[in-house]
């Protein structure tokens, strides 16, 4: 027996007729494959106020709103620019170089940390790494704590080189903990877009310097960089060599090569998240990507400690708060090169670099291993996570 069929149909009005078309022939929009519920910075958001407000307690809401608020940037000097005045114009609107006057402010601070007690518990400290040490003849430039100003675009000289580089200043940071010496080879594992890549070079103590990032149009941009801050002449003279390559195979295939390694991980870039809807990492579309983080860290850290001469520092870095991705891949790096490796390597304490640099940053209170400046409506700076080792066999 035909079962009874109760069709609906909705009019189609044409230019000379009307013409019934049975519902179950009419075309819906898809809304749950093509229309995210949230944005991406809502879910990011969401993400952080369930963990961070754990992670960092009383100390989330400010760092939230900071987060949300205007970004501060610092002026890294171009030496390589003979722009003129370029210090002089800088200052004339009330930026200071926060590492010069930081650093002579705090000299009193630095003897009397040898008599400290230690407060980093996870890893044996060596007593020498207490003894301030940084990569010279760096210049950044900032506002005073709570000015808002903004930089002007920096203008080329008549070479067409510019006089300064806008970043996060405290972007520098593991640039200077890294503290590049005279003669060194320094490989910038991850090193697009290139602020930390320009920040080494103005060091001028670097022998050889290796930058790689394994994404194609992200190592584009570090060229253009690099063509836009420094002379021709200085980039054929092959003292910088650039690569698109999986930076986790360069463990295996440049071992022991360098003195110096900056490993600047990809992460949750959690302002970037919090604020921008491009490129987000929290779409719903980059979820494996963004799970799979702390694995790739660690990776990309591991193969930085190989990299890495008997002797030599490595600085990881993060511009995230997550402890996942901070001081656990630190942790589990150490630990599996001793494992897998037979690497033994050692925790540099930074606590006098963190005290130096107190007026400018404002640091977060006692972390288990390295650093992390914190995002501050007085000095929203950051964040920026760093850690130094050191490869002792």
């Amino acid at each position: 027996m035909a079962a009874s069929v109760l069709t609906r149909f909705c009019i189609n009005k044409s230019k000379d007729s009307i013409r019934f078309i049975q519902r179950r022939y009419r075309v819906k929009t898809k809304w749950a494959a093509t229309r995210p519920t949230f944005p991406a910075t809502e879910l990011a958001l969401h993400n952080f106020d369930t963990s961070y407000s754990i992670q960092l307690r009383d100390l989330w809401p400010s760092i939230r709103v900071a987060m949300l608020s205007e970004q501060k940037y610092g002026a890294l000097i171009n030496s390589f620019s003979s722009a003129p005045n370029v210090i002089t114009e800088l200052e004339a609107q009330g930026c200071k170089d926060f590492i010069s006057i930081d650093c002579t402010r705090n000299e009193v601070h630095q003897s009397s940390l040898d008599s400290m007690t230690p407060h980093r518990d996870s890893t044996e400290l060596d007593p020498a790494a207490l003894q301030p040490s940084m990569s010279p003849d760096i210049k950044c430039l900032v506002f005073p704590k709570g000015d808002i100003s903004r930089f002007n675009p920096a203008r080329p000289d008549s070479s067409g080189i510019l006089g300064y580089y806008l970043l996060d200043a405290a972007s520098v940071l593991p640039v200077l903990a890294l503290d590049v010496q005279p003669g060194h080879t320094v490989l910038d594992l991850c090193a697009a877009p290139g602020g930390k890549t320009l920040a080494l070079l103005q060091t001028h103590s670097v022998n050889h310097l290796w930058a790689n990032d394994l994404s194609g149009s992200r190592t584009m941009r570090l060229r253009r960089t690099l063509q836009s801050y420094l002379p021709k002449e200085f980039l054929e003279e092959n003292k910088i060599h650039i690569t698109s390559t999986d930076g986790r195979q360069l463990g295996m295939t440049e071992e022991k090569s360098f003195e110096r390694v900056l490993v600047d991980v990809p992460c949750t870039t959690d302002r970037h998240s919090a604020m921008v809807e491009e490129n987000n990492i929290f779409k719903r579309s980059r979820t494996k990507e963004r799970q799979k983080l702390p694995l790739l860290q660690t990776q990309l850290l591991l193969a930085g400690i190989q990299a890495t001469r008997r002797g030599g520092n490595i600085v990881y870095s993060t511009c995230s708060l997550s402890q996942l991705q901070n001081e656990c891949v630190v942790q589990q790096a150490i630990s599996l090169a001793q494992q897998e490796l037979g690497i033994t390597m050692q925790v540099q304490d930074l606590r006098w670099f963190a005290q130096c640099f107190s007026d400018t940053f404002h640091f977060a209170p006692q972390l288990s291993v390295g650093e992390l400046v914190l995002p501050h409506l007085c000095a929203n700076f950051g964040p920026i996570y760093m850690c130094k080792l050191q490869r002792m066999n």
